[in-house]
């Protein structure tokens, strides 16, 4: 049987996703959007290739999401993570 293809894009989302968990503000500017970064190297790599969050080489233990990561992380976890039925699902804005 052949591996199936892995879709690094999903990983990614999922990643994200999870990165939503663990939201904590490190300041008053940073406003939320500070995460841990006890994840995959390469998937991390991705995400700031992309510009969804800050250079995770260095010695802290957490990377700051962009605005555009911390919508897209909030995004992925209500569209990975919370049921269709049964009234849950994403807030209602």
């Amino acid at each position: 049987m052949q591996d199936p293809q892995i879709d690094v894009d999903l990983i990614d989302e999922a990643m994200l996703a999870l990165m939503y968990l663990t939201l904590h503000a490190d300041g008053p500017a940073q406003e939320g959007r500070r995460t841990w970064k006890s994840f995959d190297w390469a998937a991390l790599d991705r995400l700031y290739a992309k510009d969804l969050i800050s250079d995770p080489v260095g010695k802290a233990k957490s990377v700051l999401l962009t605005e555009e990561g911390r919508r897209r992380s909030e995004a992925a976890f209500y569209r990975l993570f919370t049921q269709r039925d049964g009234g849950h699902g994403a807030p209602q804005s």
